[in-house]
């Protein structure tokens, strides 16, 4: 099969087209590499250093999926440059559907966002519930989906919400809540966390390229959304594990983040995934490549950072 990526030399980008690859696929990465590109000349891997905004000289004829993770990610991010993210996230996105249906993919698979839902009461956070974000990032992945949707006669699509991975990669990302408490145990002996009644859902990143591969796999499957996220932890209780395995301190200082969000993946289960890997697979597997290869907290590695380097703030 041949497969694009956009954001395919990002956080979860790099590990999906390694994966692609070995099971025979023909993979094309497009992809600012704003974050790195860890990728080397390979059979069936084409990597093209683009913006998505860019795209008119590309062509998609021949190609049967695209597989769209590039965006502007997370509400820090976003927040920087407004105007940006609503360019990347939706203007892009239409562009590149609209490129896909005339260059006649017949597959689009989106990676959206679980933080869609915005802050709800139910401990079960389905797909059938209302959108309500409460971000400018939330904002652009609700209107995005919608984008997808009204596309949905010309298109086959997938758009999965996915919660906060967590996880080793080639190009790391330690801004999110796994990643970034295991590497302050690692550094600095010692996990701060801001009140930590607050609930996150997780998914490891080998789970998410699973899911990713699952509907490529079925394409037949309904077009529609799919929550991904499997574990619904409290940010203590996630200290707590790091702590166990890692013997770092807690601190605990006054909540300023009242944010709490879960999901079922109940949908997505009943499709025939199975969650693989955990929060704990993902803590070691962190620590274990610490002690190996030392990971760097470059400003590459926290999307803030890197941003405001390139100076796209």
């Amino acid at each position: 099969m041949k497969i694009i990526i956009t954001g395919g030399s990002g956080y979860t980008g790099t590990l999906l087209t390694t994966e692609l690859l070995k099971f025979g696929h023909k993979v094309l990465v497009l992809d600012t590499q704003w974050f790195g590109n860890t990728h080397k000349n390979k059979k069936n891997l084409l990597v093209r250093k683009v913006d998505i905004r860019s795209l008119s000289k590309i062509s998609f004829k021949g190609y049967d999926c695209i597989i769209h993770l590039a965006n502007i990610a997370n509400d820090p991010s976003v927040e920087l440059n407004p105007s940006l993210s609503w360019e990347v996230n939706v203007l892009a996105t239409k562009n590149l559907i609209e490129k896909a249906i005339s260059d006649k993919v017949k597959h689009f698979i989106y990676a959206s966002s679980g933080s869609v839902y915005g802050v709800k009461k139910e401990k079960e956070v389905t797909e059938d519930l209302s959108l309500v974000p409460i971000s400018v990032y939330n904002k652009t992945k609700m209107i995005a989906e919608r984008l997808i949707l009204s596309y949905e006669n010309k298109i086959k699509s997938h758009i999965i919400r996915p919660a906060t991975v967590c996880g080793y990669s080639p190009v790391m990302r330690l801004d999110v809540t796994v990643n970034m408490f295991v590497f302050q145990a690692l550094t600095k002996k010692s996990i701060t966390i801001f009140g930590g009644n607050q609930i996150r859902p997780n998914i490891h990143i080998k789970d998410l390229i699973r899911v990713y591969k699952h509907f490529i796999n079925k394409p037949y499957l309904p077009t529609g959304f799919y929550n991904a996220g499997f574990e619904n932890m409290k940010l203590i209780d996630i200290a707590k594990k790091i702590s166990r395995i890692t013997s770092c301190k807690i601190i605990v200082k006054k909540q300023i983040d009242i944010r709490s969000y879960r999901q079922n993946s109940d949908k997505l289960i009943s499709t025939g995934f199975k969650q693989k890997f955990s929060v704990i697979d993902a803590i070691n597997e962190m620590k274990n490549n610490f002690d190996r290869i030392k990971i760097q907290a470059s400003k590459k590695c926290f999307r803030v950072k890197q941003m405001k380097k390139l100076k796209l703030a």
